[in-house]
């Protein structure tokens, strides 16, 4: 198994916790981040609200025009547009798998709440600079 930079993991103990008893839980506006650690691994599940965008909920903390962080993440539930710098976008809804490169946006679209289980990318992710 790779961690979040593609090497191997170095862990050699089976190892088992529940979000709901996240190591970290980082909020912010229309949306929270729950962080699960264990040695090299980092996974998080975003919980994002209808309303949620990149622009108004999470560049106030990073301080960065985008997101500059990259992303393997698999959408549980709702909908969310990805907007690359360039203009390029695309819209992932429930079962969705995203690699996505740094240098992108993000909005919720429709009235469900979005839920992403993400796999690297979210150690940093909402965290104040």
């Amino acid at each position: 198994m790779a961690n979040r930079k593609g090497k191997t993991m170095k862990t050699k103990k089976i190892f088992k916790k529940n979000m709901c008893a996240a190591d970290e839980v980082r909020t912010f506006k229309n949306g929270k981040l729950q962080l699960v650690k264990h040695e090299d691994v980092v996974i998080g599940l975003l919980t994002l609200q209808p309303g949620f965008s990149w622009a108004e909920s999470i560049k106030p903390i990073a301080r960065t025009h985008s997101c500059e962080l990259s992303h393997i993440g698999y959408v549980l539930s709702g909908n969310i547009k990805v907007t690359m710098d360039d203009g390029s976008s695309e819209e992932y809804g429930p079962g969705d798998v995203m690699i996505l490169p740094p240098k992108h946006t993000a909005k919720v679209f429709g009235d469900k709440e979005c839920q992403v289980l993400d796999f690297t990318g979210m150690e940093e992710f909402a965290k104040p600079k």
